[in-house]
């Protein structure tokens, strides 16, 4: 112990208690702004409180970010990320370390929002969300149009205008939701689930107006992108204008650059659509026109064909080509024998007779065929002792109903014609006559 009086004995614990009330009392560290690179990062998930090391090129002060500031975060911190930090500088008496009491944090030189932004799509782009691969086609002629945006906002109407202009038949489906806002992730989200629930549309319109990066952070949310990725319904984003883009436009199954393009690319124009029906329908006319001519011209020609305006003369032409060929064949083989000089050998006689045997088969074969076509000829029957009978244009006459009394008739036999005048008429069963 120190004999002066007038010096006092502190304990360790009064130390750190005076200095954390001198540094804790200073106005000057009640509310000051730090940047510096986070390191030895520690989040602790049962509390949700951070604690970390803020260090440059000569320092290092402990930092620490209790719950309630650390959730009002947009971004996630993590070690090596500069960062510029406000809060009061504060000391923990027990271990006498003095450090910084985080009330907010902002990437330095990169704003919080778009270091989210940058994070989020890093994570589902790792994930495969933004895969071209899982986006499914948009339909080329939907029934119904799914619309999810504010019903009070300038979108809605630039999408009902197109959708009526382009296909007036197509039905459209608004779910309204808010934008913007605390609310508008949850309901934007429940808008896609509605629509894949009911199945009551073939593809959804997900989008809103232009807008800053703060008004348009709804169209970034995880839960929101990770619904769309899992919608069984085609989704088309139109989020703010060209220059604007959100994780919605990368999940989505086709990014619209504003909500008027969106609906342009959901259904199809309608006076386009019928200007090429018509041009089709004009094309299959002129074909079927020129297929019907080209057919007609060939029956023509089929029918003038000497066969089918003589068939009895086209078997006569068969007959004496078999005839001829016959008789070619015999003299063919006279003329061996008489050449050899000698008889014929047992093997040359049975082959001059096995093709006699074939020549007298084939004949008989093509007799017998000949026979059964001219049974079927329709005038083979006049041979039989009737006759056929005719009208002046030709037309074969059936019936007595057919003809009137003074009609001329022409009758054909086989073996030619005659014309006869009508002069009285007996029906079957009716004994009266004209």
């Amino acid at each position: 112990m120190p004999n002066d009086p007038k010096t006092a004995v502190f304990s360790v614990a009064q130390i750190n208690e005076y200095i954390k009330y001198l540094i804790e009392d200073s106005p000057v560290l009640d509310s000051v702004y730090i940047v510096g690179e986070i390191s030895n990062l520690t989040a602790y998930h049962t509390s949700g409180h951070m604690y970390f090391s803020l260090k440059d090129t000569s320092g290092v002060l402990r930092a620490v970010m209790f719950k309630s500031s650390a959730m009002r975060l947009k971004f996630r911190p993590e070690n090596g990320m500069r960062v510029i930090v406000h809060g009061r500088i504060t000391v923990y008496p027990p271990s006498g370390q003095y450090q910084i009491s985080c009330d907010s944090m902002e990437p330095d030189g990169f704003g919080a929002l778009a270091a989210a932004f940058e994070q989020l799509k890093a994570k589902l782009a790792a994930e495969g969300l933004f895969d071209d691969a899982r986006k499914k086609p948009i339909p080329a002629f939907p029934l119904a149009v799914g619309v999810i945006t504010s019903p009070t906002g300038a979108a809605v109407r630039d999408i009902i205008n197109i959708l009526t202009r382009r296909s007036p038949t197509t039905k459209m489906i608004l779910f309204p939701t808010l934008v913007q806002g605390e609310g508008a992730p949850k309901q934007l989200t429940s808008g896609i689930r509605y629509f894949n629930k009911y199945r009551s549309v073939d593809v959804i319109i997900i989008g809103r107006g232009g807008g800053s990066l703060e008004e348009l952070w709804a169209f970034n949310d995880e839960t929101l992108a990770r619904t769309i990725a899992d919608s069984d319904i085609p989704v088309i984003s139109a989020v703010g204008h060209e220059t604007d883009f959100t994780i919605c436009d990368f999940v989505s199954d086709l990014r619209a650059p504003t909500p008027s393009a969106a609906a342009e690319l959901a259904v199809p124009d309608s006076t386009e659509l019928n200007q090429k029906l018509r041009l089709y329908r004009d094309a299959l006319n002129t074909h079927i026109r020129a297929k019907l001519r080209e057919d007609r011209q060939s029956l023509t020609t089929l029918a003038g064909k000497r066969v089918l305006q003589s068939p009895d003369s086209f078997l006569q032409n068969r007959h004496m080509d078999i005839d001829n060929l016959t008789a070619r064949l015999a003299l063919s083989a006279e003329r061996r024998i008489k050449s050899a000089h000698t008889s014929l050998d047992p093997l040359d006689a049975a082959l001059h007779h096995a093709m006699q045997s074939h020549i007298s088969e084939s004949k008989s074969r093509f007799l017998a065929q000949t026979a059964k076509l001219e049974a079927l000829n329709p005038l083979s029957v006049l041979t039989r002792g009737y006759s056929a009978v005719f009208d002046d244009s030709g037309q074969s006459l059936r019936s007595v109903g057919q003809m009137q009394v003074g009609d001329t008739l022409h009758l054909r036999f086989s073996d030619g014609t005659a014309d006869a005048a009508v002069q009285e008429i007996h029906k079957e069963k009716d004994a009266s006559h004209v």
